[in-house]
Parts: C-alpha cells; sequence; structure tokens
C-alpha cells in the first residue's frame, strides 16, 4: 500500500461519536504530517467496551465470552493509523531483506490475500512433504502482554534506529502509557443505557461528551494503564506493533522450518510449523528448542491446551500430542488452521465455522416458525433479510457505493475457488437453500 492507498482508505471519517468531533482526513493532514505537532499532541483517552459474543461448539454447546476492545478519538485515529502506515513500511521492507514475505501474514497490505490463501498454502506444503510433523500453536492473551521495553527495542530495529524519533516516542508512548473512558459510563452520562439502540443514539452525537462535561467528569473517570506491558487492542496501530514484537522468533522459526525445507507462518498469534523427513527423536529435541525460543521473548506464552502436534504421512494425519507433549491427550486427527480443516486428504471448512451459520440462520427462522410467519399488525414477514444474510441469493447484492456486501456463502464460494473444485469446501452449505424452504414452506402453506 502506498501513500495515496492509504489516504483513500482513511478518507472519511468513523461514523461513531467521541470526545472530538467527527473530521475528515483532508482536514487535518497538514497537522498530522508534522512530526512537530505529534510530539505535543494530547491524545484523548480511548472508549472501552467489553464485545460479547457466542462461541459453538459440539461439545460444550453456546458458551458466551467476551473480548476487550478500544476505540480512539477521530484525529487520535488518524495519527494511529498513519504511524501504523509508516512503521508497516519499514516493517514490511524489513522482511524482504531477509526473504521472510511470506512468514508473518496478519494485517500486511502488501500481500493481497486472506486467511483462504494462506490455510491453503499451509495444507498445500503439508501434502507436498509427503512425510512430515506439524506442530499448531497460539499464543495466550497475545495484545494484552506485550512487553513495552521489548517492544521499543524491536520498533528500533525495524525502524534502524537506536532511539526513536521524538514523534514515534509520543506515539509509543501514548498507545503504552494509555488511557481509558468505559462506554457504559458514557452512556450513563447521557442518560441512556448500554443497549445496542442507546449505542446507535450516542454515535448519532457530535461529540459524546462536551467540552464542560469532559473536564467535569475526567477525574473520575478516566482509567489510567499504568503497567509496563500491554497494549489496547482495536487501535489503528496495535496489529503492526504485534508484528513487529514477534520478528526476533519469527526470524528463529522461519531459519529453522528452512532448514528442514518445511514451512512456518503466523497469522496474529497463531502459527503453523511444518518440519518434514525427520525422525521422532529429532522433532522431540526441536520441539523442546521451540519451547525454549519462545520461553526467551518476554511475556510470549504458548497456549498449551492449544498446542497440536500430528504426524503426516501418506494421505494420513494423526494427532500425537500425548508422545510429545505433557498432560495433553491427544485430539482429532485433523487439523484446524484459520476457519479450514485437513484431515490429510480433504480440506472442508471446519465444523465450527458451519455450525455457527447453522445455528444463527435456525435462530432466524425460529422466530419466523414461533410468530407463524406474521408480524404482531397481521402482516406477512418478509424473509428478504433472512435470504440476503444467509443465501446465495445475498451472495452477490452490492451496497450503495456499488461494493459487494456479501455474507457465508460468497465466503464459501471464494474458498472453493482458491481451493479448486476438488475440494469438498462447500459440502456442508449445499442444501442450505432446501432446508430453509423445507421450513418457510411449513410456516407459508
Amino acid at each position: 500500500m502506498d501513500l495515496y492507498e492509504w489516504k483513500t482508505k482513511n478518507a472519511n471519517a468513523r461514523k461513531y461519536a467521541h470526545f472530538d468531533e467527527k473530521v475528515s482526513l483532508d482536514k487535518v493532514w497538514d497537522y498530522i504530517s508534522d512530526p512537530t505537532n505529534i510530539v505535543k499532541h494530547g491524545f484523548y483517552p480511548f472508549i472501552h467496551y467489553e464485545k460479547k459474543f457466542n462461541k459453538f461448539t459440539r461439545k460444550d454447546g453456546i458458551k458466551e465470552k467476551s473480548r476487550h476492545l478500544c476505540y480512539s478519538a477521530h484525529i487520535d485515529r488518524y495519527i494511529y493509523s498513519y504511524y501504523g502506515y509508516l512503521l508497516n513500511q519499514k516493517y514490511n521492507k524489513y522482511l524482504e531483506e531477509r526473504n521472510m514475505n511470506w512468514v508473518a501474514v496478519a494485517y500486511r497490505d502488501n500481500l493481497h490475500k486472506n486467511n483462504i490463501h494462506f490455510a491453503k498454502r499451509a495444507f498445500d506444503c503439508i501434502r507436498e512433504t509427503k512425510e512430515s510433523f506439524v506442530i499448531i500453536g497460539d499464543f495466550s492473551h497475545f495484545f494484552d502482554s506485550l512487553d513495552h521495553g521489548y517492544l521499543k527495542k524491536r520498533m528500533c530495529d525495524v525502524l534502524k534506529v537506536d532511539m526513536l524519533s521524538p514523534d514515534f516516542y509520543a506515539v509509543f508512548k501514548n498507545i503504552t502509557k494509555y488511557s481509558i473512558w468505559e462506554l457504559t459510563e458514557l452512556l450513563k452520562l447521557n442518560d441512556l443505557t448500554d443497549t445496542e439502540e442507546d449505542i446507535q443514539i450516542l454515535n448519532s452525537k457530535r461529540k459524546v461528551l462536551s467540552e464542560k462535561d469532559f473536564k467535569k467528569h475526567k477525574k473520575e473517570f478516566i482509567i489510567r494503564h499504568k503497567e509496563n506491558y500491554g497494549i489496547p487492542q482495536g487501535s489503528a496501530i496495535s496489529a503492526v506493533l504485534a508484528n513487529v514484537y514477534m520478528i526476533v522468533v519469527d526470524e528463529q522459526m522461519y531459519n529453522l522450518a528452512n532448514k528442514y525445507k518445511g514451512l512456518y507462518m503466523r497469522y496474529s498469534d497463531d502459527f503453523i510449523i511444518i518440519l518434514p523427513g525427520i525422525s521422532e527423536d529429532d522433532f522431540r529435541e526441536i520441539l523442546n528448542s521451540i519451547i525454549d525460543e519462545i520461553k526467551q521473548i518476554p511475556n510470549l506464552i504458548l497456549q498449551p491446551e492449544k498446542t497440536q502436534i500430528y504426524k503426516y504421512k501418506d494421505t494420513t494425519l494423526k494427532s500425537c500430542n500425548a508422545l510429545f507433549l505433557k498432560d495433553i491427550l491427544n485430539g482429532k486427527n485433523e487439523i484446524d488452521y484459520l476457519g479450514f480443516t485437513f484431515d490429510g486428504k480433504e480440506i472442508t471448512i471446519r465444523d465450527k465455522t458451519i455450525s455457527k451459520y447453522y445455528y444463527r440462520l435456525y435462530r432466524k427462522l425460529k422466530t419466523i416458525v414461533k410468530n407463524e410467519g406474521y408480524t404482531s399488525s397481521g402482516k406477512r414477514i418478509s424473509c428478504k433479510n433472512l435470504y440476503e444474510k444467509y443465501t446465495v441469493k445475498g451472495a452477490h447484492l452490492k451496497d450503495s457505493n456499488g461494493h459487494i456486501k456479501g455474507n457465508f456463502i460468497s465466503y464459501v464460494q471464494r474458498a472453493q475457488k482458491v481451493f479448486g473444485e476438488n475440494e469438498p469446501i462447500d459440502r456442508k452449505t449445499r442444501r442450505h437453500m432446501l432446508k430453509i424452504r423445507r421450513i418457510l414452506d411449513k410456516v407459508f402453506s
């Protein structure tokens, strides 16, 4: 992505309300592109909220999960985004110089690929090896744990400086020693409740608080992050900082995989290592060295329950956790990676993703059935929204700007195209229209 593309992507203000007014990039470009302004810029607190969502597993059913997210003031977002762009340009160059362009693949603006392509690359590599060991890993509390001192050193490495420039240091200081204001408290101050409807009302305002109310309440409600680790998840610079944090371990893992003509690839906090043509004893030694290398990076912790070991040979894939990992039982004989499942022979969209799709679809259908197809005022319920969200009819609908909105079915179609028609990617969604029509026919007949 060049500067023109970045400007085009960030041209308009986000639709949410914050402590400052919504503003276009054009109006603040001269300000944010002048380093002397950044050095003395006063950053607003982030607005923090807890995003709750349902996680579906066949074993446990629906379980509520949550993720802590922050979003910045409009002027601050432009600054974080611009400095994230500058840092990412240097980061891309750093990787290219080491032939590591395809190692860290998430949040990259120069690869022009997505999780579908990265999953295919990993599974293709396994197939090509004929025989290999595969490690799937996941890091715990990734953004929450980044050590500030270590992060600053790695930023200097990428920028090729001994010390951060005053403007970059100002950005670094404010993203590490950030402050937050809870969304729930802002809603209360506006006599609103924590509902989607009232959040929309808050976001329709010019600002979440007047200048007078901001000054009046800031001492009471601003919470400062005093730890020497952790960055807010959701800011416009957080993703590239997380990638920069990993440059040392990424290079070590890349060199290790390269030595055995294998593959190392990391997508945010998920990684895969493929090591072909080695004995069980050699693999055990290599695995221990990988775990030791990871332990050398401050606050980088492997999630034991999400670490999976597989042996692949002649289209047969076997879980062998118990052979190499203490207190970890063998799992299924299939790899789940970036939303896809590989069992050694074929690739499908993972069951959890399919289950989530059908859970949401049937929940929508259940509402229609419960009301016997009619609204409380006696009007027949339109199924337009259902078809747009969950069926092939909505897969290629366009928004007011002419961009394809897409839905889960269009995602399945894109995946099928990337993996090729020989893979049964769409097998579990082929009959979705038939299932919908069966239920609706009973309601409307």
